[in-house]
């Protein structure tokens, strides 16, 4: 089916066709060679006098490019063999940049063009090879960079002294090379080399200053990434010799390593059939924040650019990295139950990467983020798989941090998922519950927790029933350190003593809700009871810690002996106070009565416990000790335990 004719009201104008030149074009539409011509935000880093400080900052991403292009030029020299020393200058004004290098420079009669015409350079031919026959690399491939500085700055003066020729020649680029003068081509004594002098257009770039901090930032990056390579901004000096792992350390000196580094060589073929050789240099290094909560940071370069948006490179070493790690704690993640998940391995890690290989392909000219190449996927591949044990072997601490964030996670998530369920188990109805009767006013109710039936029916008798209850356990109750939440909720025992109390695992104790404003553990006064004693402790430790700070949680020591004297009764909790009391009484002892347990206890002596105004508090004056302590008695490892009793018992 054809096309239909269109009928049209009145007259149709045409389009009207117009042909603008490079340098209109380059100045109206800058974005598409050097990106945003606004100011925006950008998470990055900068170099302080002792640190690296990650922050955001206001990144004009134009004219940073206009003047890395210039930089640039210098690096491909030095790459080529060409140049040892790059002196780069910032006026006082912030307007004028003035970059020079001592490469060989280039035919003088090639000037103009270079630096006023696009598609003008001398590395478009992507299979031109070094004197090892290695194919170059490089950053300018495009001929776009240093001429659209020039077309777009108010001042652009070039100096070049050709090694070759040993002649040398200045042109000056007015307004957008708008007026182009030169001098004569004459003899130069010293260095070889090209000098840029620029001041960029306000007119294209609404303001000319440029970011002293972010260009000093591009330098030292430069020089990280080009070890041996001499640098000076306003005549301070940069070398280094380590590459990116020095930056790495810079960053944090404490925790910086390095993953490895690695050269990769592969023949491949041209367009002619051509048999070529190419060579990828890579480095990685590491820092880790143990204490960090943030996401992973990545550092990363290609050909000493930065790679700000990241790319295939970073995507690959994070991925080969990731799985190593799920593979190698694969078997302790299923004996805990757990999964490890990315961010349990990434968190508070910065990844620096550096890597310099022929022809790199970007998304744009701005380079800030790399495309897939094959040649650098097998060399990343080779590269990570070659380095993974040794980084194992270096590193366990860091893989025992990864196990324990998953199940730290995976608590949480379970304390989640408690909450929800502990909910529901506080409506329920507590047989055991001996619930104190006062209804307005709750704050004033104590819970004593007592070992057996037995002595739930003394305290039966013995209460204030207005603001004393009770709950009885069966047994020892269970170590949580052990168990699962699951287990935990499930457990009859703990379930109704946090329905009596108006506690839910998951959720901290709200003080104003709860049940009962004192909690007072009531056990024998033997070893068994002891251990009853710690076993609460524990658990309301665990997931309550707040109720220690607050003296809520308390002990009734129970009297293991009544003493009967001619003037009443006497209450004695061990065997020295008793021996203690029978050598200073003047009382007639008629007779000593020794409980073994609360179910001996006398009526009386009930009375006698529960009508004290004070209980043993426990306190903890530091949470992470005392945390550690409960770990040490209740947690898996069994050394731990064994370590403390050898030592109370080498002190005693």
């Amino acid at each position: 089916m054809g096309i239909e004719s269109v009928k049209r009201r009145g007259k149709a104008y045409d389009a009207k066709i117009e042909s603008k030149d490079q340098r209109w074009h380059c100045r109206n539409r800058i974005t598409l060679v050097f990106g945003s011509n606004d100011i925006e935000d950008l998470d990055t880093y900068v170099y302080g006098s002792h640190s690296v400080e990650f922050k955001t900052v206001k990144f004009h991403q134009a004219k940073s490019k206009a003047i890395e292009e210039i930089l640039d030029n210098c690096i491909d020299e030095y790459y080529r063999g060409n140049v040892t020393e790059i002196h780069t200058s910032l006026s006082e004004d912030k307007k004028t940049v003035v970059i020079e290098d001592n490469g060989i420079g280039f035919p003088l009669n090639k000037i103009a063009s270079v630096y006023s015409e696009f598609r003008t350079g001398s590395k478009f031919k992507d299979e031109e090879v070094d004197k090892k026959g290695f194919l170059h690399r490089t950053l300018g491939q495009n001929g776009l960079g240093a001429a659209a500085t020039c077309l777009t700055s108010d001042i652009f003066k070039v100096r070049v002294r050709h090694y070759n020729s040993k002649k040398e020649q200045e042109y000056r680029f007015i307004d957008g090379a708008l007026k182009i003068t030169k001098t004569h081509k004459k003899p130069f004594s010293g260095h070889s080399g090209v000098r840029v002098e620029l001041v960029l257009a306000k007119e294209v770039y609404k303001d000319n200053t440029i970011d002293e901090e972010l260009l000093k930032k591009r330098i030292l990056d430069l020089a990280y990434n080009n070890p041996g390579l001499t640098f000076y901004f306003n005549s301070e000096k940069f070398q280094f010799k380590k590459g990116p792992f020095e930056l790495a350390e810079y960053i944090d000196p404490l925790t910086a390593q390095s993953f490895g580094s690695f050269v990769y060589v592969y023949d491949t073929v041209g367009g002619k059939g051509k048999n070529l050789k190419g060579q990828i240099d890579i480095s990685l290094s590491f820092t880790l924040d143990k204490l960090s909560d943030d996401r992973e940071r990545f550092i990363s370069f290609v050909n000493s650019s930065p790679t700000f948006d990241g790319g295939f490179h970073q995507d690959r070493v994070r991925r080969i990295f990731i799985n190593a790690i799920k593979e190698k704690l694969e078997r302790a993640a299923k004996k805990e139950k757990i999964n490890i998940i990315d961010n349990d391995i990434l968190t508070g890690l910065t990844f620096v990467l550096g890597i310099i290989m022929p022809n790199p392909r970007f998304e744009s000219q701005t380079k800030r983020k790399l495309v897939r190449d094959p040649f650098l996927d097998k060399a990343l591949e080779q590269f990570m798989n070659s380095n993974l044990d040794k980084f194992f072997r270096k590193n366990k601490e860091y893989l025992e941090l990864v196990l324990g964030r998953g199940k730290l996670r995976h608590r949480f998530q379970e304390l989640k998922d408690a909450a929800k369920k502990g909910k529901k188990q506080n409506k329920k109805r507590i047989e055991k519950l001996l619930d104190a009767n006062e209804r307005k006013n709750r704050s004033k109710c104590t819970l004593f927790i007592c070992e057996g039936d037995s002595a739930i029916g003394g305290l039966r008798s013995a209460r204030n029933k207005l603001y004393q209850g009770g709950i009885a356990l069966k047994g020892k109750p269970m170590n949580v350190s052990q168990a699962s939440i699951k287990d935990i909720l499930d457990n009859k025992e703990f379930s109704d003593i946090m329905a009596s109390i108006g506690l839910t695992i998951g959720e901290p104790a709200d003080l104003e809700k709860m049940r009962y404003s004192k909690i007072v553990f009531l056990a024998d006064s033997d070893v068994d009871g002891g251990h009853i004693n710690t076993l609460l402790t524990n658990f309301f430790f665990t997931f309550w810690p707040e109720l220690f700070e607050q003296h809520i949680i308390c002990i009734a020591k129970a009297p293991l002996f009544e003493v009967i004297t001619d003037k009443g009764t006497v209450y004695l909790e061990s065997p020295e106070l008793l021996e203690e009391f029978k050598a200073s009484t003047t009382k007639k002892i008629k007779e000593i009565q020794r409980n073994k347990g609360l179910g001996e206890m006398s009526a009386q002596a009930y009375k006698y416990v529960l009508n004290k105004e004070v209980y043993t508090v426990i306190t903890t004056n530091e949470m992470s000790e005392s945390k550690k302590m409960l770990e040490i008695c209740f947690g898996k490892d069994t050394s731990l335990r064994k370590e403390l009793l050898l030592d109370t018992r080498d002190n005693e």
